[in-house]
Parts: structure tokens; sequence; C-alpha cells
């Protein structure tokens, strides 16, 4: 590998790490916010907070607003993905221990795994089949059915797993070349209206404090920081060096959250995370010696 590959893939790295760093601080916000406010009233903000910003950056960019291709079917279901998975991880962080949801969350590589071979015929071999099951161990011993432990609420967040793992099924499925600006665009806006949508399961609005009001800002800041991070670090790095860089989320949350929020992950919630993020982290290993040219 030369010396502009190894510098880019490094850039690729940091940009990575700040994205979960981005996307951890976000998280922390949500949950602070999740104490005063319904769901939906957060969702709205921070989706037409996110759009505002982004459509801005479209026009400085001149990105095209719209576009013809964004009604192919893959954006339309990539859209629809992340605006369900959206809604249900914040929903798990309002209810569920941040450290929990967050662990529960580095699932999705798995089940993007799965996905490949159920809509992409990708062959998977015992090793990864393997890594797929002991990571599905490891999320039991975090949620815990049946047992003393168990948090109903848990099942937002495996949910938002679901759905964020087929949104990057959509996007790898997509045909389109529409520029990361526009796509992260629609996004803000498609999470913004689930918001709208949620608001007759949820408790009134209320008016924010100029206090609160900081919160908000801060989620949006961070959300937006993370996004672009995420959108740079996928463009200058190879995708096989820095998506176990993703694990670094984890980390994150749970120091926020023990310090911040003063939670205590219990042993089995430790060792449950541990195991899941192993198991990501070996099947991107598995991933990239398979795919290395010969």
């Amino acid at each position: 590998m030369d010396q502009r590959k190894i510098m880019e893939n490094l850039r690729g790295i940091l940009f990575m790490i700040l994205a979960m760093a981005g996307f951890a601080f976000e998280d922390l916000f949500i949950k602070m916010l999740s104490a005063y406010f319904p769901i939906s009233e957060v969702i709205i903000i921070l989706g037409f907070t996110g759009s505002i910003v982004f459509l801005i950056i479209a026009l400085l960019q001149r990105a095209p607003i719209f576009h013809k291709e964004l009604l192919n079917k893959h954006v339309i279901i990539r859209t629809i993905c992340e605006l369900l998975g959206a809604v249900f991880f914040v929903t798990a962080i309002a209810l569920t221990p941040l450290s929990s949801a967050t662990a529960i969350l580095q699932i999705t590589p798995l089940l993007v795994t799965i996905g490949a071979v159920i809509f992409f015929r990708e062959k998977v071999g015992w090793r990864r089949w393997t890594a797929v099951f002991i990571g599905f161990m490891g999320v039991l011993l975090i949620v815990r059915p049946g047992f003393e432990g168990f948090m109903p609420a848990s099942i937002f967040a495996l949910l938002g797993s679901l759905f964020l793992a087929a949104r990057d099924l959509a996007t790898r499925a997509m045909k389109v070349d529409l520029p990361s600006v526009t796509i992260a665009l629609y996004a803000f806006i498609a999470f913004g209206i689930s918001g709208i949508l949620i608001i007759p399961f949820n408790s009134p609005m209320i008016i924010p404090t100029s206090n609160q009001m900081i919160y908000f800002i801060g989620a949006s800041t961070f959300g937006v920081i993370a996004y672009y991070s995420l959108v740079i670090s996928s463009r200058i790095g190879e995708m096989s060096v820095i998506s176990p860089f993703r694990y670094s989320r984890i980390v994150f949350a749970m120091l926020l959250a023990i310090i911040i929020l003063g939670e205590r992950p219990d042993s089995l919630t430790l060792i449950g995370a541990t195991i899941v993020v192993a198991s990501g982290f070996y099947t991107f290993i598995r991933e990239t010696v398979l795919n290395k040219p010969q």
C-alpha cells in the first residue's frame, strides 16, 4: 500500500472516530431532552434543524435539491428505513439506559451480513455465521428476555438496529449518482416528518426554555458534525479499514453514560457488549480477507 493510501485511510479512521464521538454526544443530549419533552417533539426539532443545515450546505455546494433519482425505489426504501430506524432508536434512548441502547445498536453490521445473504446472494462461510450467532448471544445477554433484568423497551433498540441495517443494504443496492449531502438532506427531512406522524402517541408538545434550547442546539450540532464526518470518512478511506472503528461509538457512549448520567452497566451488559463488538469486528476482518485481491 502506497504512502498516499495509508494517509487517506488514517484520515478516514480519524473522521470515523470523530463521527462516532459526535453520535454518542448527540445521543446523550437526546437522553437528557427526553426527560422534559415528548419523543415526537425531540425528533421534529432535531430532524428539521438538521434539514435546514444540510439544505444550506447543499445550496453552497450547488448540489441538486430536487432530482428524478430521488424517486428511485432504493432511495425511497433507504429514506423510509432511515426514518423508522431513527424513531425506534431515539425511543430506545429515551426509555432505556443509554449504554444498553448503544450496545444493542452494535448488532447492525451482523444484521447487514444476514441481509447480504438474503438479498444479494452473498456467500457467507461457517466462520462468519458463527460470528453472527455469537453476536446474537451477546445481545441476549444485554436484553435478557424472560429474566428479572429484562427491559421490554429494549425491543425498540432491536427494531432500530433492524431498520438501520435495512438502510445500509438499500444504500448498497443504490445505483444512482446523488451527492451525499442531498441524501442526508432528505434523511433529516424524513426524520422530522416521522416526529409529526407519532405526535398522537405522545404527550402534548411544550415550549423549551432558553436553557433547554441549548440542549437542542447541542444535539443538532453534534448530529450534523457526526453525519458529515461519516460521509467524509466513507469517501476518503477504504471501508474494510475504517468500518471497524464504528465500534468506538459504544466506548464513547459508555463513558458518557457513566460520567454524565451516572449509569452503572452491570457485568452481563458489559460482557454482552464486548461479545457483540468482537463478533462484528471479526466479521469485518473476515470479509476483508475474502475480498482481498489474490
